[in-house]
């Protein structure tokens, strides 16, 4: 692949990814990876399982090793990122409320102790944010699904980030908790203006939040706007021949708008 990034989508770059590559254990994850994330926009890495989406936001955190380049393009240099990951693994049986658990990444000492007015009001604001003040009360691993992401993606917004990576964040919850985190996240958007990459396999959700798409499998396939970009061809370059249970599996119906019309408008765990 060539040095220059072209992309479908116009506006500018928040992030700029070139060349890049990933090995882990002796085998080559990511190749050649060449991709633009648009500043201040949605945009939505898809691909199949082993395509090495997690892997792409592992490295552009820095916490795997790559060859290639990452730039941030702010003036500011590197920026806050938030993170939502996948799932969060630790023992439900632990006491610790939701307001101990958002307080403990900068608390000095116990959790058990006190916490900070500023650290409380901070935690408060971004439990407002994602619409959970009413469980910051409540023991953590009481949590259902839903309202353990959207205690994560207040998490995410702590320290004011200028961008988010999200990884699958709606894959352990059901329908409406679904709705309800997507809505939480274009708002996020639009109020905020945080620039937001979240990975996804739910090509239903792509096509009614995200303005932007990357469709990876090892390397960039195809990037560029949701609507010009997601169509049968790509998909099927993609995701192979698993498009058809993908899109059955996701609803792809009557009640979605979708993204390879021109006129239509963009509103389970997995393992790379």
């Amino acid at each position: 692949m060539t040095e220059e990034i072209t992309t479908t989508s116009g506006g500018e770059a928040a992030i700029r990814i070139r060349n890049l590559e990933v090995e882990l254990g002796g085998t080559r994850v990511l190749t050649g990876v060449n991709a633009a994330i648009m500043k201040g926009e949605i945009t939505a890495l898809i691909g199949p399982n082993g395509a090495g989406k997690t892997t792409l936001l592992l490295a552009m955190l820095g916490l795997i090793h790559y060859k290639g380049k990452i730039d941030y393009l702010t003036s500011n240099g590197r920026p806050m990122i938030g993170y939502v990951p996948q799932y969060l693994d630790f023992d439900r049986g632990i006491p610790i409320t939701v307001m101990d658990f958002l307080c403990m990444w900068r608390q000095r000492l116990p959790v058990w102790i006190s916490h900070s007015r500023v650290q409380r009001r901070r935690a408060l604001e971004a439990l407002e944010w994602v619409e959970a003040a009413h469980v910051s009360g409540r023991v953590l691993g009481a949590l259902s699904g839903g309202e353990l992401q959207r205690v994560l993606l207040a998490m995410a917004l702590l320290d004011e980030p200028e961008i988010i990576f999200l990884d699958e964040p709606a894959s352990a919850v059901d329908r409406h908790g679904e709705e309800i985190f997507m809505r939480l996240i274009g708002r996020i958007n639009r109020e905020r203006g945080i620039t937001i990459l979240i990975v996804s396999h739910d090509i239903s959700m792509v096509t009614r939040i995200a303005r932007q798409v990357i469709c990876l499998n090892r390397q960039v396939l195809s990037e560029g706007k949701t609507a010009e970009i997601l169509n049968e061809n790509t998909l099927a370059a993609c995701f192979g021949p698993d498009k058809g249970l993908l899109l059955h599996d996701h609803h792809w119906d009557g009640e979605v708008h979708c993204a390879q019309s021109p006129d239509s408008s963009p509103e389970g765990r997995e393992t790379d």
